[in-house]
């Protein structure tokens, strides 16, 4: 843990207010660049990342000071975060609701950090791998964007994602294979129309 992290743990475990109003204002963009990548809407990301922020703060008023200084903020913040998005999916599920297209909001998703978009040569390439992005399925769009947006070790993700540090391996290598996948034929149409 840094030292950023302990002087935040410890201010949590005795000021549980200004401890999690720095909590907030440390990690409110780190949350809601998570959530956004994996909704695709402003709107939502902005949504959910409340309600994290919320059950962050109903959770630690019941944590012990100890526990409160043991915690590991950004991993324990995008558990809540993964957790409050599949809830919204499954809600979602039972009540659809028309959102944005991924591809209408692919230009809200740059914060100015490198990522997937940054190292496409175009804006049709960034196009394509926000669309491909959106495909994968849950298991692995969560995990490339936690390894590949959010720059979480995959210690890190394997506490967020609730299992062995060997499974968030295997599911940030499947998600890249199946991007690979997607953006193939795509790619192969590009080569031959070129030649």
């Amino acid at each position: 843990m840094d030292d950023e992290a302990k002087q935040l743990t410890e201010l949590l475990a005795t000021d549980l207010d200004g401890g999690f109003t720095e909590l907030v204002r440390i990690h409110a963009q780190v949350v809601h660049l998570f959530l956004l990548r994996v909704t695709g809407s402003a709107a939502e990301a902005d949504d959910l990342g409340q309600d994290t922020f919320l059950r962050a703060y109903t959770a630690l008023r019941g944590y012990s000071g100890d526990r409160r200084r043991a915690l590991l903020p950004r991993a324990w913040l995008l558990t809540i975060a993964a957790n409050v998005w599949r809830n919204h999916v499954r809600t979602s599920v039972r009540r659809p609701v028309s959102a944005m297209r991924v591809e209408d909001a692919e230009d809200l998703w740059s914060d100015g950090r490198p990522g997937p978009e940054e190292r496409a040569a175009t804006a049709e390439d960034r196009g394509r791998l926000v669309s491909a992005l959106s495909q994968l399925p849950e298991i692995y769009r969560v995990p490339v964007v936690l390894r590949h947006v959010m720059g979480l070790s995959y210690g890190e993700m394997a506490q967020v994602q609730g299992c062995p540090v060997g499974t968030a391996k295997a599911q940030v290598s499947r998600g890249l294979g199946h991007l690979r996948r997607l953006l193939e034929p795509q790619e192969a149409v590009r080569k031959d129309v070129a030649m």
